[in-house]
């Protein structure tokens, strides 16, 4: 075995290493990256051709985290590993996202990238390795490919900027990003924070990229050691440079005549189409003696042409004229309308429209019971703020059958939740469901996502912090020119064919989220600071819309809404609570028709009482705080009979707590029998707490002194006691 082992340092002098020619060595490429006990073993394979007719880069890349990393079972029935999880689905997506332009655009074979966690102790977050992981794979093989990247984790703690953090140091940060990038170039950004400026995300992602550059110089070493530094051959295409110009040369006035007509998004298609189909017809036409399977090759050409007409039109119709698909300048924003409650239904709901994209949201107001359960390999949790985003064909105009949710649906609800959840309060005793269904799309349906979900939660009455809005910003840059156009508010055909899709999500003070894929190469933090500059002021204007529509949350929850109160009782009282087996708590569900929920967090317990309406609100909470209610000398209680004794009675005076009523301190007047006061069990009665015994903690009660005393009572003496001998004295009287 071959094996080669390499090191990289991280800024604060932890190291992570590759290690290759050990494990997988059937696959084109395989390492095992490790960082402490952390291991991630990462392949890659791709197929000799590609699939006839395929124009595209058919990339897949997978992420898997085994459970017997941690020495842990798989839940369910079977005890296996199941299908991807939503956080194993979007570190596919960070991975997936960062590689796949940088594979050549001519290149079309099939390629498979899998990264699986084999070993984890809770200290390293391993999807934060996963993107260098599988980019060293693809170095280790001869595919195709303009690399390397890597990918890191840049939070910040107490103002310092920390790489690729352990999970402790996550629970207190107020940025979270994960970058990838070249070593020249960043591809890829994603996170959340909690409201920091621009120039804060934007020194972040220079401590990231600083961090990845020594990354990338090892995997190049290590593909020149391999000698996998010459790529394999490969023609995936066939091309006509004949045809291309004359594609080129005939269509592309009237394609930039399109450009210019702000024509609506389908009414653009089809004149684009017409342009394209009529210079088939000509082309057919010219070349008549041609059959029809070489006639439909060329056609095939043609379509690929063509696009890269399209393309062009577009790009220097702005950057030279200014001008955009639908007629706008470079800052401009669509029109908006919003509005609230369009259904009576949910608990809240709303509709964000910006221009030809659109969402209806709404939102579910739920208890304890229905948070939903993580449970992932290295996190077992529970989630109160969800949020699904479904993306039906229809909004499109796409005549399709609606499938299960996609990758591209959970990452986008990820950059909504992301986006959100800062402003839902900690102490907010609702679990939150929103959901935000597309009903038109025409470029960032997510960020309508944000907007809306922002009118949703408000007029449920959820007391957010503070609104949030989002906007996505494009870039036009063509190589080897310095002019170039930041564009506000991208349609989808400008995030198709321009070099970066960013998008921004914030309040009046702060980012919240972020997203960015870039396409082009040298792109230079002067730009990255215009556009987020550029990107708040868009926000901004899109905040001001939503207030227009909605200025605060509702101060009242909507009548159908269940309500729930919550009180903080002693974490020894927990137990008496719910009782033996779950009787105390299971009664009091049926008494009153409450759902009660305790759980015991920062050493107390958390209760959590919901109900159809106040009156088994209240009737629920009393039982409650009678349970926890410690016992006062002196105080009156309302009890209740439990037993009969020849010297008294025992009464519950409080839910769990008996007290002795003697049968001296039943009435005023001398009883020979607790019968004679007319007593039984079940009976209700008032007593008062006379004392509690030190030693025992019994509870002594009295019901007569509630009682007005007779006229003339004369108290008793009490009796005397006989003095009791001591045992020596008794012998002696004996033994005389």
């Amino acid at each position: 075995m071959n094996v080669i082992t390499k090191t990289v340092q991280l800024p604060d002098g932890r190291e992570i290493s590759i290690e290759t020619g050990k494990l997988a060595k059937q696959a084109d490429g395989a390492v095992m990256l490790r960082m402490g006990n952390t291991m991630l073993l990462a392949t890659v394979c791709a197929a000799k051709d590609a699939v006839p007719g395929t124009d595209f880069m058919p990339l897949q890349v997978e992420y898997r985290e085994k459970y017997s990393a941690a020495g842990r079972f798989p839940g369910g029935f079977t005890k296996r590993e199941g299908k991807a999880n939503d956080d194993e689905i979007l570190t596919c997506r960070l991975v997936d996202r960062a590689l796949r332009p940088l594979f050549p655009s001519n290149y079309h074979a099939e390629v498979y990238v899998n990264v699986n966690l084999y070993s984890a102790d809770g200290v390293d977050m391993p999807d934060a390795l996963a993107g260098f992981a599988a980019s060293a794979a693809l170095s280790c093989s001869d595919i195709p490919f303009e690399g390397p990247i890597s990918e890191v984790r840049v939070i910040r703690l107490n103002s310092e900027y920390i790489v690729d953090p352990t999970f402790e140091q996550m629970k207190d940060a107020d940025m979270d990003i994960m970058v990838g990038a070249t070593e020249e170039n960043i591809m890829m950004v994603e996170g959340e924070m909690k409201e920091v400026s621009e120039q804060d995300l934007l020194q972040a992602l220079k401590v990231a990229h600083e961090a990845i550059k020594p990354m990338c110089r090892l995997q190049k070493e290590l593909s020149k050691e391999l000698g996998k530094d010459v790529k394999r051959e490969y023609c995936h295409e066939v091309n006509d440079e004949e045809l291309r110009e004359q594609v080129n040369k005939e269509c592309y006035q009237p394609a930039y005549d399109i450009t210019k007509q702000a024509l609506e998004k389908h009414e653009r298609a089809e004149a684009f189409e017409k342009v394209r189909e009529d210079f088939k017809v000509r082309y057919a036409e010219a070349h008549a003696d041609m059959d029809a399977a070489e006639l439909e090759e060329k056609n095939a050409l043609v379509d690929r042409y063509y696009h890269d007409v399209e393309r062009d039109a577009m790009r220097r119709c702005i950057l030279d004229e200014g001008i955009r698909l639908d007629g706008r300048g470079t800052t401009d924003i669509r029109p908006i309308w919003c509005e609230v409650s369009p259904l009576p239904g949910p608990h809240g709901s709303s509709i964000f429209t910006r221009g030809e994209t659109q969402s209806l949201s709404t939102v579910t107001l739920g208890t304890k019971l229905d948070e939903k359960l993580v449970d992932d390999v290295l996190d077992r949790s529970y989630m109160r703020f969800l949020l699904h985003y479904n993306f039906p064909p229809f909004s499109t105009g796409e005549a399709k059958a609606q499938r299960g949710v996609g990758r591209r649906e959970i990452g986008h609800g990820h950059l909504a939740w992301r986006a959100l959840k800062g402003q839902i309060p900690a102490d907010y005793p609702y679990t939150i469901r929103v959901v935000s269904d597309i009903l038109e799309s025409n470029g960032s349906s997510s960020m309508a996502t944000v907007c809306a979900g922002t009118l949703a939660l408000m007029d449920a009455g959820v007391p957010i912090k503070k609104p949030v809005s989002g906007i996505a910003m494009g870039l036009i840059k063509n190589p080897g020119e310095e002019k170039y156009a930041v564009l506000s508010d991208i349609l989808g055909d400008e995030d198709h064919l321009g070099d970066m899709d960013f998008k921004t999500t914030g309040t009046k003070d702060g980012l919240t989220a972020t997203q960015m894929d870039i396409k082009c190469d040298g792109l230079s933090y002067e730009i990255l600071e215009k556009a987020l500059m550029q990107a708040k002021q868009a926000r901004e204007h899109i905040l001001g819309k939503i207030l227009e529509c909605m200025p605060e949350p509702r101060p009242e929850l909507k009548p159908h809404v269940p309500r729930i109160e919550q009180i903080i009782i002693p974490k020894e009282f927990i137990g008496a609570v719910i009782g033996p087996g779950g009787k105390i708590i299971q009664g009091m569900q049926e008494d009153t028709g409450a759902t009660i929920t305790i759980d015991e967090e920062d050493g107390v317990g958390k209760v959590q009482v919901s109900g159809p309406n106040a009156e088994s609100i209240n009737a629920a909470l009393a039982k409650i705080r009678a349970i926890v209610a410690v016992p006062e000398v002196g105080e009156v209680y309302e009890g209740t009979v439990r037993s009969i004794m020849p010297y008294g009675c025992f009464v519950e005076f409080m839910p769990g707590k008996d007290g002795l009523l003697h049968i001296s301190e039943i009435d005023w007047k001398r009883l020979e029998t607790v019968e004679e006061a007319g007593i039984k069990e079940g009976d209700k009665m008032t007593v008062k707490l006379l004392d509690i015994d030190p030693k025992t903690g019994k509870f002594k009660l009295s019901r007569r002194v509630l009682i007005p005393k007779p006229e003339g009572y004369v108290e008793r003496p009490p009796r005397q006691r006989r003095e009791r001998r001591e045992r020596g004295d008794r012998r002696q009287h004996n033994e005389e």
